[in-house]
């Protein structure tokens, strides 16, 4: 073996597991590498990682962050895992369709890496908490699949000066960058949101397994080098994955002259173009609305396959990508007076769908928040998950 920081063999670094918070054999492959010295290590195991997300991104990074011996994860996420996950979001199981997603994963991790400690945060990361949850962070890792989210990261470790590394998925791809204190950000490569809906989901364009990990295993590698491991940083730019090429290639970027630096964080759902809380309605108030002499109409704008699975009695199903044929046709028996409720899985693309029909002229339109995953757990139960 290598000549490692004064260790000469094997068994020299066998016998610092006897040394309280030091590494252990574990790591021996790790530290034969050329640049990852056992300060390396010590830096992995005292370093504390928040990952945002434990779906397609973050079911890949985790487990490797663990297994690297990194010394503290935390894992955000409010979601549940469903039957659908599981193809992409390959740490959790059919045992756990129905269980917090953090749940999942923590317990998975423990099992991985018994000396990781492992933090849940079974909450949807918000402007309100932002600060204080990621301020127990050395590095935060945003795996979201929302551009609100994406954004609320961003600024909240510029406001905190700590390092970023987001990935984003789309059908047989992805994207990775880092960001550290001074370095060009997400704000200068998107200066501005795409507008609401403008950008397909998952459900509507499907996401290619492989994708999820070859990009996650790009972000794991990001952490390493921002914490002290060997290699360039993607600082400044952008790796853009293809997984059906195999191609990886490259966009630079450069911090905007007059780009206003974060100094406070705001409104993120503002910020992106989505509905405000009076133009949602939650699973439990729409139940009673449908109970009363007023119900409102229901429209379902997900795709047909969704709607095969699932659906509200009585929705009118019409996928977001044909929403114009609403606004352009009578014979739907909606218009644009009638009191109507949007709904789609999550409530993404309903909030976008509220917004179109808004700019449309329909006044008395609301959507379902958190959609009809939602309206599974707080109201029927029974409901097939998906």
């Amino acid at each position: 073996m290598r000549r490692v920081d004064g260790l000469d063999d094997l068994d020299d670094l066998v016998g610092l597991v006897a040394e309280p918070g030091d590494v252990d054999a574990r790591f021996a492959r790790q530290l034969a590498l050329p640049g990852f010295e056992l300060e390396t290590q010590r830096a992995l195991q005292r370093a504390r990682v928040l990952v945002i997300g434990a779906g397609g991104l973050g079911s890949s990074v985790l487990p490797a962050l663990a297994a690297l011996g990194v010394g503290t994860i935390g894992i955000v996420d409010d979601d549940t895992v469903e039957t659908s996950n599981l193809p992409r979001q390959t740490i959790h199981t059919p045992h756990d369709v129905g269980r917090l997603k953090t749940t999942s994963a923590a317990e998975k991790l423990r099992m991985l890496s018994p000396t990781t400690r492992v933090v849940e945060h079974p909450v949807r990361l918000t402007a309100h908490d932002a600060a204080a949850l990621v301020g127990d962070y050395d590095l935060l890792v945003d795996g979201s699949d929302n551009f609100p989210t994406r954004y609320l990261a961003n600024d909240i470790a510029a406001l905190l000066g700590i390092p970023l590394v987001w990935g984003s998925v789309s059908r047989f791809g992805g994207q990775v960058s880092a960001v550290a204190p001074g370095s060009p950000d997400y704000r200068d490569l998107f200066p501005t949101p795409p507008p609401p809906g403008s950008v397909r989901s998952c459900a509507e364009d499907g996401v290619y397994p492989p994708a999820c990990a070859m990009t996650a295993a790009l972000m794991v590698a990001e952490v390493v080098k921002l914490l002290g491991g060997p290699g360039e940083p993607l600082l400044g730019r952008v790796a853009i994955v293809d997984a059906l090429t195999a191609r990886l290639s490259e966009v630079r970027f450069v911090r905007a002259p007059e780009r206003e630096p974060v100094t406070a964080l705001v409104d993120y759902e503002l910020l992106c173009g989505l509905p405000s809380a009076s133009e949602e309605v939650t699973a439990a108030a729409l139940r009673e609305e449908l109970d009363g002499p007023e119900a409102p109409a229901l429209l379902d704008v997900r795709e047909p396959w969704e709607v095969d699975l699932v659906a509200l009695p009585g929705a009118i199903a019409l996928p977001l990508a044909r929403l114009d044929e609403l606004a352009e046709s009578d014979e739907s028996g909606i218009g644009p007076d009638d009191r109507l409720v949007i709904y789609c899985h999550h409530g993404v693309r309903s909030a976008a769908a509220l917004t179109r029909l808004r700019e449309r002229g329909f006044t008395r339109v609301r959507h379902l928040r958190g959609g009809i995953d939602a309206w599974a757990t707080e109201v029927d139960p029974s409901m097939r998950r998906y």
